[in-house]
């Protein structure tokens, strides 16, 4: 299969921020529900709800919520001052986990992704942390009790220190280390039917290693080759293990450099994926310059939900018949203000729900949907994006207290319902000229 790696370096700069939350606002609009059918676009598509088995569900990683880090390539990139924030505490899921299960499990959702952290695992090369072990057996388990299923990561870009003073992904000897860690995340937890995500965000975890020092741009093309390998070899032991199980690799969806993307990763492992997996955050047009915001203030940038449309049209068109799941997705304000477009969590999340359900009206094969996040969290070096259904002012909060947003009611509303009624109207016009699927999301646009 033909394989590209020049020039990704340029199209990787566009990925910084596109992943596993790149970047919770208090808002007007709706109804007292939570759901509403009130809007300002004139007129769009009617649409029917989605199936009872729809997944609707949470998104979560488990660096960027859990706090109280051990040694890890992240942790060296902070103390290197290479972030804005230190990860401190973070929302602290480390301790508060059946808190926040209980959050997810109180909106309805029945899925909570969650990762488990091999830095937190093996802190010394051959010694595992039973300690560890003890509180993803009961996250895992309280998942599985609040009547959700989990969905697993096993490498949201964060790895052991030991393993970043072995080199990471310039090291070949990586693969067997990693793939040694993941069967045993997979032997421990596959009693549970979760779903898996075997690498977060390829491409945008390329980007912010090669960005951090923990990767040469000349290892740029190895450090792909090895991750196909790690997918490919967990994808055939998770079956072997738990058979039946869906296991995907989800991508960082960046409109109109999909080729180069799809090309160095997803074409090479499509044929071990179940279900293709999909992040998508920010929208592209050439009549809203605000994109430009995306890589220093991204609750500036257009979070046209539309887009979703677009992105799930284009993968459903490149693997026909095969299932799309959004693994995320999501909208970031500053510090939890207004943001600057005044568009509110809760309508944002209506609106996305309501172009789900025109793809799924438009014979497109969307089977689940995860909100990022539960609760605001570190954004890979900044409190200050905040995606969270709960705001959590982790810098200035030592309580951490949880604090819903207007878009937890309407969020629970969506799941009970099916999403939106059928004559919702979506508050946000569809962006003129969309560029997420190229041209033909501009030519071939969704009224």
């Amino acid at each position: 299969m033909r394989r590209r790696s020049s020039g990704l370096l340029a199209v990787l700069t566009g990925l910084a921020l596109l992943a596993g939350g790149p970047a919770a606002a208090q808002g007007s609009g709706g109804s007292a529900d939570g759901v509403g059918s009130t809007g300002s676009t004139g007129s769009t598509e009617p649409v029917d709800s989605l199936p009872s088995d729809f997944l609707w569900g949470v998104s979560s990683s488990g660096f960027q919520s859990e706090g109280y880090s051990p040694d890890s390539n992240w942790t060296r990139y902070i103390a290197a001052g290479k972030t804005k924030d230190p990860v401190g505490t973070s929302a602290d899921f480390r301790h508060r986990y059946k808190e926040d299960i209980q959050y997810a499990k109180d909106l309805g959702a029945k899925v909570y992704r969650m990762g488990v952290e091999w830095a937190r695992l093996e802190p010394q090369q051959g010694r595992y942390d039973e300690s560890a072990w003890a509180f993803y057996d009961d996250v895992v388990a309280s998942i599985r009790a609040a009547g959700m299923q989990p969905m697993i990561t096993l490498d949201h870009w964060v790895y052991p220190g030991w393993e970043f003073d072995r080199g990471g992904w310039n090291n070949a000897d990586m693969v067997t280390d990693w793939l040694a860690n993941a069967r045993k995340v997979v032997d421990r937890y596959a009693k549970y039917d979760p779903s898996w995500i075997t690498i977060n965000e390829p491409s945008a975890y390329l980007f912010q290693e090669i960005s951090h020092g923990g990767l040469d741009p000349v290892n740029t093309q190895a450090a792909l080759d090895r991750w196909v390998a790690v997918h490919n070899g967990i994808y055939d032991y998770i079956h072997q293990t738990q058979p039946g199980a869906q296991v995907s690799s989800n991508v960082a969806y960046f409109q109109a450099v999909e080729a180069a993307i799809d090309t160095t990763f997803l074409d090479r492992v499509a044929h071990k994926l179940d279900f293709i997996g999909l992040d998508y955050y920010y929208s592209m047009s050439p009549t809203d310059l605000s994109y430009s915001n995306v890589f220093s203030e991204p609750w500036k940038a257009s979070a046209a939900p539309d887009g979703l449309y677009y992105a799930l049209r284009h993968y459903a068109k490149r693997f026909p018949g095969k299932p799309l799941y959004i693994v995320e997705n999501g909208m970031p304000t500053e510090d939890g203000k207004p943001r600057p477009d005044g568009y509110a969590r809760a309508d944002h999340l209506r609106d996305a729900a309501y172009w789900l359900q025109r793809a799924k009206d438009d014979g497109i094969n969307v089977v689940g949907y995860n909100y990022w996040a539960t609760t605001d969290n570190y954004e890979w070096g900044s409190y200050t994006p905040r995606f969270g259904l709960y705001t959590v002012d982790v810098k200035n909060d030592p309580a951490l207290e949880r604090k819903p947003t207007e878009a937890v009611a309407a969020y629970r509303s969506l799941i009970a319902q099916g999403g939106v009624p059928t004559d919702y109207q979506p508050s946000r016009p569809p962006t003129a000229c969309s560029l997420v699927d190229g041209l033909d999301s501009c030519l071939s646009p969704a009224n």
